[in-house]
């Protein structure tokens, strides 16, 4: 099957025309509607890459309706919030799209208007930007009544109030919805403990299956991009939800797992320091020596001692 690559779109004025929209009141910044939106014309492209923030917030799509991204599908059965930056891949792909039921908002922001702020340096900062679209915010009613009043407070600013003001009041309004987006994601890893703990079962079945592998010495010590794949969720997210519940990154815990691999091997076998490096994926023993050093305050050889 031949590869059709996303269709890209480079201002939010095309994005307007392209899917019918009226013409975007300001160049750089929009909040598009969705509850209008009754048909999604058949010959516009349906897998987009943008130039620009695109931050939605979407309940109750038409059966058969999937959102992409990326490469992945999701349902969008219920409101949730999703965030996409400059250069990832979207898209809708519907069996039928009459937007009978559908309602919601889009806020798009192009980086130009970010342009000499202190949020265009942080905006990228916030990691639910890079997570996938299944790892979406969940919305209670009280969280969705208050990301939907800063959209309307941004809505009026840029329609009613362009003076010398405006820029900076709306700038501001962006980023307490990131601050809010982000508190409701810490508290989104608080309520759903079941799931989430069920996840961090799997990777500690993963980094235990994975640290005593035969082959670890060829394939060295798996990354954080490499298990987040094998556990079906994006590096950021994995490590914001073991920071919340353990305090550690996601490297900081894999790093905790080979230090007790190391401490095992140190106390009930003969094998040398080397060995044990090489065993537990290290390229270099020295590396091996530092971590162990670093997580412990004693050298390897200095743990195998006290055991004497």
């Amino acid at each position: 099957m031949a590869y059709n690559p996303p269709f890209k779109i480079t201002s939010i004025s095309q994005l307007h025309q392209l899917r019918g929209f009226p013409k975007p009141e300001h160049p750089l910044i929009s909040v598009i509607d969705i509850a209008p939106i009754k048909q999604l014309p058949g010959d516009v492209p349906k897998v987009l890459v943008t130039d620009f923030y695109f931050i939605a917030l979407k309940r109750c799509l038409p059966p058969n309706t999937k959102m992409k991204y990326g490469h992945q599908e999701y349902d969008f059965d219920e409101g949730v919030l999703s965030f996409m930056a400059p250069g990832q891949i979207f898209g809708f792909d519907p069996a039928r799209y009459d937007g009978a039921d559908m309602s919601g908002w889009v806020l798009l922001v192009h980086p130009d208007f970010l342009w000499k702020t202190s949020l265009a340096r942080k905006i990228r900062q916030y990691p639910f930007f890079d997570y996938s679209v299944t790892e979406a915010l969940f919305l209670s009613e009280k969280e969705e009544a208050t990301v939907t009043g800063l959209i309307h407070n941004i809505q009026q600013e840029y329609r009613t109030n362009i003076d010398q003001f405006s820029q900076d009041i709306t700038i501001s309004l962006i980023e307490s919805l990131l601050n809010y987006a982000d508190r409701f994601y810490h508290r989104q890893f608080i309520t759903r403990k079941i799931s989430n703990h069920t996840l961090v079962d799997r990777l500690d079945q993963f980094l235990e299956t994975s640290l005593t592998a035969r082959d670890l010495t060829q394939k060295g010590i798996p990354t954080v991009k490499y298990i987040s794949s094998e556990l079906n969720v994006s590096p950021n997210y994995l490590t914001g939800l073991l920071k919340m519940l353990t305090g550690k990154t996601t490297q900081q815990y894999i790093q905790d797992k080979i230090i007790e691999k190391a401490k095992d091997r140190l106390s009930t076998t003969d094998l040398s320091i080397s060995e044990i490096a090489y065993e537990l994926g290290f390229v270099y023993p020295q590396s091996f020596s530092k971590l162990f050093k670093l997580k412990t305050n004693l050298s390897p050889l200095e743990f195998r001692q006290s055991f004497n």
